[in-house]
């Protein structure tokens, strides 16, 4: 999830920002700027949330493994594909030989098991990984053994999360147990030369064991405000603008801009959703009628047209269709009719009006039009049933608060950390501890909604002990109880975008929708 700061402070940084670059003397094309929203707060690996510090750190380090554009698993750190034995219990990962970390120390198996280790004690997000793994082995200097608690299909694409980045041993040494936010050592393409949470200098680096970067290094900075963005793009001032927190008419706006050969416009695979949770252990939405009905009454073309021109697909699963498995689409469509109809079995309607808190983020300008979008609709189709009463909340208070059971209903969003069907699953989904259709543990209290069924959680582990056609059929069938249950409301879904001059080569995504920085280039 993202998380964005105030836009009166960042309209000022970004004014000031924007002002210093026009200071400038006219830049190098060989050294290239790169414009995105947002601040970085933390650079450590075992702290990273948002889609800038994964970006950033996709430059800075490598993984283990990488999902290519067209899916395929291709080894990185790794040596060769990993191997399975024990019944799919235990994964052999050979180790290349020739890597050095940016401080000048050897990569090798024991500095991999120090980064995992860290991430498993220190995480923040290490419930991605959960329980899977039982132990991290050494036999050898460049071999790694992972002992899992049980066979995982999904393990494999868990490897090429930006989370399990590795990092130099002999640099963290004294961080072993706690975060180091403002510098990294890690193996990447490029190092870090210089570091404040809205700009970050970085230079090829010279000992770098796989093709060097195209360009002769990156000034990234980070804006909050949508104009100053915009406008620097504009104004040439960046070479490369990146999508996230751009305002859908300034996004149109570059699109139409690149249809006149303006500007240079590449996509990549859309795996960020925005989706609706309900707070489904406590009134007046623990009835489950009152969630179908909410989820009959959401008409997401009309929301898409309104917010976003139509640049925001209509989404009706937790799955993003461009993943393998996300071709269902349980959820229901736009059905006013069918809405009243549970509306009255849950005792509205005829008399009895529902008012339901509806929290969007006040820092994410779609939040917002959203809301007032639903509203509006809701007022012309079941006037008498149901009336939202909306209500803006900071993001970083939204989060804070989700897992309390803060909100009746709010709209959030979620980019997954690694290009797996089960990334969006889990952590909406998981529940450790249950009570009937209430979970009291697990991401589902995390994440808002409280919410969990019999049979979900074995459900739910046993599609990670398939493979192929199986599995994904086993996820579909994840999906579609999480759709009976309605505690989620899938919204739409955000196809990532990045701009370019024309004196630029165009820009390419991989497979987990990352710019691929190190292939920036001008032509020029």
């Amino acid at each position: 999830m993202v998380r964005r700061s105030g836009w009166r402070a960042a309209a000022l940084l970004a004014a000031l920002s924007v002002t210093q670059l026009a200071c400038q003397p006219p830049r190098d094309r060989q050294r290239l700027t790169v414009a995105s929203a947002g601040r970085i707060v933390s650079l450590d690996p075992a702290q990273a949330s948002t889609t800038g510090t994964l970006q950033l750190l996709s430059a800075l380090g490598d993984t283990l493994y990488q999902r290519e554009a067209d899916g395929r698993l291709t080894p990185q750190l790794a040596a060769s594909q990993p191997q399975l034995s024990d019944g799919g219990r235990t994964v052999t990962i050979p180790l290349r030989r020739d890597v050095r970390f940016h401080d000048g120390s050897r990569f090798d198996a024991a500095a991999m098991a120090f980064s995992l280790r860290r991430f498993l004690r220190i995480g923040t997000q290490s419930y991605v990984v959960g329980d899977r793994i039982d132990a991290i082995e050494t036999p050898a200097p460049f071999l790694l053994r992972l002992r899992l608690s049980r066979p995982s299909s999904s393990l494999e694409s868990l490897l090429t999360s930006p989370y399990l980045t590795p990092v130099s041993p002999q640099a963290y040494a004294k961080y072993g147990d706690r975060f180091l936010n403002d510098h990294f050592v890690g193996t990447g393409p490029y190092r870090l030369v210089r570091f404040s949470s809205t700009q970050q200098r970085l230079s090829p680096f010279a000992a770098y064991w796989g093709e060097a970067p195209s360009n002769q290094g990156l000034d990234l900075i980070h804006l909050s405000n949508s104009t100053a963005l915009f406008g620097a793009l504009r104004s040439g001032e960046v070479d490369v603008l990146l999508s996230d927190s751009i305002d859908e008419d300034q996004r149109l706006a570059l699109d139409r801009r690149a249809a006149k050969g303006l500007l240079l416009q590449s996509s990549g695979p859309a795996l960020n959703i925005g989706y609706i949770t309900l707070l489904s252990n406590a009134p007046p939405l623990q009835n489950r009628l009152v969630r179908q009905a909410l989820a009959h009454s959401l008409n997401r073309p009309l929301i898409s047209r309104r917010v976003s021109h139509d640049q925001r697909r209509p989404l009706r699963s937790l799955i993003p269709p461009d993943l393998r498995g996300g071709a269902s689409e349980p959820w229901p469509r736009y059905a006013p009719d069918q809405a009243r109809q549970l509306f009255r079995q849950a005792g509205y309607c005829e008399g009895t009006r529902l008012t339901l808190p509806f929290t969007y983020r006040t820092n994410v300008p779609s939040d917002r039009l959203m809301a007032l979008t639903w509203q509006a609709q809701l007022a012309r189709d079941l006037p008498d049933c149901v009336h939202l009463k909306l209500e803006g909340v900071e993001s970083t208070t939204v989060y804070r608060q989700l897992g309390e059971g803060a909100f009746k209903a709010v709209m959030l969003d979620w980019g997954a950390t690694y290009p797996d069907p089960e990334a969006f699953l889990v952590p909406m989904l998981s529940c450790s501890r249950s009570r009937g259709d209430v979970c009291d543990a697990g991401e589902a209290v995390s994440s808002g909604s409280f919410w969990t069924t019999p049979g979900l959680e074995p459900a739910l582990r046993r599609s990670d002990s398939l493979q192929g056609e199986a599995r994904l059929r086993q996820l579909n069938r994840v999906d579609a109880m999480a759709a009976a249950g309605a505690a989620y409301l899938p919204v739409w879904l955000v196809t990532p975008k990045a701009w370019a001059q024309t004196h630029m080569a165009p820009p390419r995504f991989d497979g987990s929708g990352l710019l691929d920085l190190a292939r920036l280039r001008s032509q020029s």
